[in-house]
């Protein structure tokens, strides 16, 4: 069992970017817990929260098309580096700003924005080199690892941001994000990538519509891209939106936040595991839509949670969940995608379930203003379900799969 489910780590490139992006992952995540909540302090407003997650995710939807044809053009390694480089030098100017003791919100967010579009470049190129590392039978478990290494970074990301933010302050964990690029960044300079980009003459707009021609011809493709935004759309505000639960509902601290996404973490990385054990199922697509749909139910709970007791583990089956459908949709996706469109094809996955998040954040925050936070993601819920319900009894190309 244990070999099966880490299967992919006998591949010795896939290993070394898997320990490089979690080092990394762990400090994103220290800094969007710090971020999050001098965001809301600042404030004092769920809506500028909404507006700085949206400014994070919002170049990501314009610009992951862009990534993708440049991902399939160029050696993806050195556009993932350029990506990083970026990423860590905004890291280390917010470390800067609030070592000086920041009292502005606007530099948080215009580093959001550049930050994002970093990652609408670096994103595509990241999800079109793991599937090089390892043979084509071992991709699916290679992307549950991958979902592994994400959301283990997710628990020991906040429980690490928490501690900081509360001993040394924000720019610490701003700090301690820039200096885990270099791992990522080492790793990178070390494999051994086999894919050889191909030169050609098209026009990168032309390339564009290869690939959502790709996307199109596809019968259940379409299916899986519009169930990757609906998902970030309606499932992803409650991590976004988590510090108001921890502040404002449960009336905690940052140590109530800091429990509440290490315990989505560890459902998460439970999730990916479970995933990652049962290798490829014969029904994937409708077994993505059930967890779709228990995902639903288990956000609507947490929702009209008033109690961390019960919240706690709410949100621990929630993130399994929601690792689970991820998991499986990214999967299929990559399995019915050939490498030289790999790039093109996942920039148009990217855009779709990257898409949804911007949207969902910026659409809670201000429906927050007239009703409440959790009134709104009790709805999202709802709405999941009804979203799952409909791909598993009507509309069913994608339970096909």
């Amino acid at each position: 069992m244990f070999g099966r489910v880490f299967k992919a780590f006998r591949y010795r490139d896939f290993r070394i970017m898997w320990f490089g992006a979690c080092t990394s992952s762990v400090g994103t995540w220290m800094q969007n817990l710090a971020q999050s909540w001098v965001v809301l302090q600042l404030s004092g407003s769920p809506f500028m929260l909404g507006l700085d997650l949206f400014l994070g995710q919002i170049p990501i939807f314009l610009f992951s098309l862009v990534g993708g044809v440049v991902a399939d053009r160029v050696e993806r390694r050195n556009l993932l580096l350029m990506s990083q480089v970026i990423q860590m030098v905004s890291a280390f100017i917010l470390t800067v700003a609030f070592a000086f003791h920041l009292k502005h919100i606007w530099p948080i967010l215009t580093l959001s924005f550049v930050t994002g579009t970093a990652q609408a470049f670096g994103g595509p190129a990241y999800s079109a080199l793991i599937p090089t590392l390892v043979e084509k039978e071992d991709l699916q478990n290679a992307i549950a690892l991958n979902s592994i290494q994400f959301n283990l970074a997710r628990v020991v990301g906040p429980m690490l941001g928490g501690l900081a933010l509360y001993n040394g302050g924000p720019a610490w964990c701003f700090g301690l994000n820039g200096v885990s690029f270099v791992a990522v960044i080492v790793s990178l300079l070390i494999v051994r990538t086999r894919f050889i980009p191909k030169k050609t003459g098209e026009s990168i707009l032309d390339s564009m519509k290869d690939g959502i021609a790709f996307v199109r011809e596809q019968s259940a493709m379409e299916g899986l891209i519009v169930l990757a935004f609906c998902m970030t759309l309606l499932a992803f505000p409650l991590l976004g939106f988590m510090p108001v639960f921890a502040k404002d509902v449960l009336h905690g601290t940052p140590k109530t936040l800091t429990i509440l996404l290490s315990a989505s973490g560890a459902g998460s990385v439970c999730g990916a595991l479970i995933v990652a054990g049962k290798g490829r199922l014969k029904h994937q697509g409708r077994a993505a839509l059930l967890m779709l749909i228990l995902l639903a139910g288990l956000i609507t709970a947490f929702a009209l949670s008033r109690s961390l007791w019960l919240s706690v583990p709410l949100v621990f089956l929630s993130g399994g969940a929601l690792m689970g459908v991820f998991a499986t949709i990214t999967s299929l996706v990559q399995v019915l995608t050939p490498d030289a469109m790999r790039g093109r094809v996942m920039s148009v996955y990217n855009v779709a379930f990257r898409g949804g998040m911007p949207f969902g954040s910026l659409l809670v925050g201000w429906l927050a203003k007239s009703f409440t936070t959790p009134g709104v993601l009790a709805c999202n819920g709802v709405l999941l379900a009804i979203l799952g319900l409909y791909f598993l009894t009507i509309q069913r190309r994608v339970a096909a799969l």
